[in-house]
């Protein structure tokens, strides 16, 4: 049987020679990073996230458990609908569309947060949902924006633009996070921010106007910092089928496309090793900051020193992990990155409020001694800085090597399939910590689930052949 038209002119397009932008316009695309990243640094981890769990809701633990049922739900629609979408989006050809109905949807649920006033009866509602369509806005625009790679760079030059993206976006998250903590978000008891200073533009730190303002920044943030990317950066171009067919087609090729990723074995390995360290890596950031408050007593403004300085080590193991994964592949790197991950969940596991190492004691904090006083404190906090060095390039190299393995035709196709694999079974990873943890009453019990996940992750990576389909 004869290919189609489309087809046969998709596949001259791939093997036509590629004329590559200017600097300018990579530079501009690199942008979309550091117009996203606050929502995941400010939102979804660092201070709306806590303040929901804290001043929301009556209970910490229920709030945590409703913050879980909403990123579940968000996961969820995310995990059905990203492979559907990224193959209507190699259809139809362009990316930006997509990339601002999304991002419109990212502006509007961080916008939603700022009425999430304490005390109201609808101020979870408005949270959730909130938090919610942010959440799938987000997802779906980064979805789209990873697909745009391969048209940008060489593909020897994939995985440092990869590690340049994540770079610029820590940076990003860690700039908008000092403006929170050091001018707006003020502590309720004192009235004063980080700094020491009044929150900026009169915010009543009673009404936690300080955490709430972290949506509308965000939102404020995105639209400012994307403008480059819609401007400079040329999109794919049209393909002349309506978007009428291509939705269509999509179902049927959603289906084709689960098939046909079995005639790649070493695709379909990565995907699920993707799938299980992305779970692991996920559930460590979720409950690092809870683990260190319970184990330690760690207060707002040490996790918020914790995360600044997670950031900054985030922002250069992407950089380096960038460089490195195109001098020796992305395959090493993100092995490399799960080793340093398990070594470190053996180090927080071998931490207490006495000891280091197990069995080695060492004097607990004690009131007059600052900011992480004792040694394990300090201990965990190096674990920590750790986590940030490698989760870059984890998930920098991770892209870069689906974007070499992605076959010709399909990129956002199998981008799709990429942030399935790292959505469908995110839930998992929180959920067997929680019951960890709950069944024995230890934390401890809970991180030691996150061990499997990185060693069953790296096992079926190991095993993923790094040639092009």
């Amino acid at each position: 049987m004869s290919a189609s038209p489309h087809a046969q002119a998709q596949a001259e397009g791939e093997n036509a020679p590629v004329s590559y932008p200017p600097k300018r316009a990579v530079a501009a695309w690199v942008m979309f990073d550091w117009s996203a990243q606050p929502f995941f640094t400010l939102i979804t981890t660092f201070i709306f996230a806590p303040f929901f769990a804290s001043a929301l809701t009556s209970d910490p633990a229920q709030g945590q458990a409703w913050w879980g049922y909403a990123t579940g739900l968000a996961g969820l629609t995310i995990a059905l609908m990203s492979p559907l979408l990224g193959g209507v989006a190699d259809m139809t050809g362009p990316r930006k569309p997509w990339i601002a109905a999304f991002g419109a949807l990212l502006v509007l649920g961080s916008g939603l947060l700022w009425f999430a006033v304490p005390g109201s009866p609808w101020a979870v509602p408005i949270a959730l949902a909130g938090f919610v369509l942010a959440t799938i806005g987000a997802e779906f625009a980064t979805v789209f924006n990873n697909a745009m790679m391969t048209r940008l760079v060489p593909p020897h030059r994939i995985g440092r633009l990869s590690g340049t993206g994540w770079a610029v976006g820590y940076l990003g998250g860690l700039l908008s996070l000092v403006l929170m903590l050091g001018f707006l978000a003020a502590s309720p008891e004192t009235g004063r921010t980080l700094l020491g200073l009044a929150p900026a533009f009169g915010l009543d730190p009673a009404l936690r106007e300080g955490d709430r303002i972290s949506g509308p920044l965000t939102a404020l943030w995105f639209v400012v910092f994307v403008a480059p990317m819609f401007l400079l950066t040329p999109d794919m171009p049209k393909t002349g089928v309506s978007l009428g067919t291509a939705a269509s087609r999509g179902f049927s090729q959603l289906r084709a496309t689960l098939e046909e990723v079995r005639r790649w074995p070493s695709m379909a390995r990565f995907l699920i090793a993707n799938m299980i360290y992305q779970d692991g890596l996920v559930a460590l950031f979720a409950f690092g900051a809870i683990y260190a408050a319970g184990m330690f007593g760690w207060s707002t403004i040490e996790v918020g020193i914790f995360g600044i300085l997670l950031t900054i080590t985030g922002t250069f193991g992407a950089l380096v992990g960038g460089w490195l994964d195109d001098r020796i592949g992305g395959k090493p790197v993100v092995l490399g990155s799960i080793a340093v991950l398990l070594f470190t969940c053996l180090g927080i596991l071998s931490l207490g409020k006495g000891h280091v190492l197990f069995v080695i004691p060492a004097a607990p904090a004690t009131p007059g001694d600052g900011l992480f006083g004792s040694l394990p404190e300090q201990a965990y906090l190096g674990f920590g800085l750790l986590i940030g060095l490698v989760a870059g390039p984890l998930q920098a190299a991770s892209r870069s090597l689906l974007a070499r393995l992605s076959p010709p035709g399909k990129t956002g196709q199998f981008f799709g399939l990429f942030a399935l694999s790292g959505k469908v079974t995110s839930f998992m990873g929180p959920t067997l910590v929680a019951l960890a943890t709950d069944i024995t009453n230890r934390q401890e019990a809970g991180l030691a689930v996150l061990v499997l996940f990185f060693l069953v992750g790296g096992w079926l990576l190991a095993g993923v052949r790094t040639k092009r389909a």
